[in-house]
């Protein structure tokens, strides 16, 4: 895992040349495929597979390929879709936020459960990720805490109130469940971390980040015009210079694949030389 990691930063690297080149022959980086579609939003899961989010909240899988393997119309019973988590290709978590129901699907986009979690009494949700043992994390901004929750909505263990750890509550949007560590980012605060007895292991102030992801001990995003990268023990974060082009898009995602970015409802696939 670590050499894929150090092998994707080291890509980061020579994603400007790259991109900016037209991937050239002797670049890291080659243009694979351009989707044109309605795009609000996308994700990509492990697999290379494409989820795409239209302006409509329809939900269309692509295989590697750019091939159309799925749609999910289902669209309209829960309002807009707030996140997408795609760490397992077979079981995906589409969370409506005004409903504060969460509902899972199977890798033919079929409706496998749906989780309302009201009926917990939970309900104030920003942040919701799938957990490594099947179940998933979600925080309850309520009650100020993590909490992992069974595919019943039953609560199987939780952290300590926040406002008893923190002088300032942070509000995740984001779970990332990782090599035995769970990681909560909240923009304006910072990245924090736990071990899965929900005990705080780190609090990384990198706030402002864009696009952020968790693989293995490794978090990316964007800052501004950077791509930036951190791996826990580093002494400090890298940072690489994007495209200018580059540098306002929608959104951009890096995974074992390759390098997905999406503007103006055009999305450019970069895979590796």
């Amino acid at each position: 895992m670590r050499s894929f990691l150090q092998h994707i930063i080291f890509l980061c690297l020579c994603a400007s040349v790259a991109i900016e080149t037209n991937a050239r022959q002797d670049s890291s980086f080659v243009l694979y495929k351009t989707i044109k579609a309605d795009m609000a939003d996308f994700t990509v899961d492990n697999l290379g597979n494409i989820y795409l989010i239209s302006s409509t909240n329809q939900l269309k899988k692509l295989n590697s390929n750019g091939d159309s393997a799925g749609v999910f119309n289902d669209v309209r019973k829960y309002g807009k879709l707030y996140s997408v988590d795609v760490t397992n290709p077979l079981k995906m978590l589409l969370y409506y936020k005004n409903f504060v129901t969460i509902v899972v699907l199977d890798r033919f986009l079929n409706i496998q459960n749906t989780i309302d979690l009201r009926k917990q009494n939970i309900f104030s949700v920003k942040a919701v990720g799938q957990s490594f043992d099947n179940n998933l994390w979600i925080f309850d901004e309520q009650d100020a805490k993590l909490k992992k929750i069974s595919e019943d909505g039953k609560v199987m263990n939780e952290t300590v109130d926040f406002r008893l750890l923190f002088d300032s509550i942070p509000s995740p949007t984001q779970i990332f469940d990782q090599d035995r560590y769970v990681y909560l980012y909240d923009s304006a605060k910072g990245m924090y971390i736990f071990d899965y007895y929900g005990s705080l292991k780190n609090n990384l102030h990198y706030t402002g980040l864009k696009n952020v992801q968790v693989i293995g001990k490794t978090i990316f995003g964007v800052k501004g015009n950077q791509f930036f990268s951190y791996t826990m023990g580093d002494i400090q974060e890298k940072l690489f210079p994007l495209p200018a082009k580059d540098s306002e898009a929608q959104k951009m995602l890096i995974n074992q694949t390759g390098l997905y970015i999406l503007n103006n409802n055009e999305l450019s696939i970069y895979h590796f030389r």
